[in-house]
């Protein structure tokens, strides 16, 4: 199989935004699961503390 420019290209276009877009989502749920709120709020207040 002889991969030139637009098989890759049109590869890229069809799969990599499919898995760009899986990861995009993944990510999301990974951020707003719900036992993450807890710790996200600590991690926001850490500039605010006092050395």
């Amino acid at each position: 199989m002889d991969f030139d420019y637009q098989t890759l290209r049109t590869a890229a276009d069809s799969w990599g935004l499919l898995y760009l877009f899986i990861m995009f989502i993944l990510a999301c749920a990974f951020a707003f699961r719900p036992g993450s709120k807890a710790r996200y709020k600590d991690a926001a207040q850490i500039p605010l503390k006092e050395d």
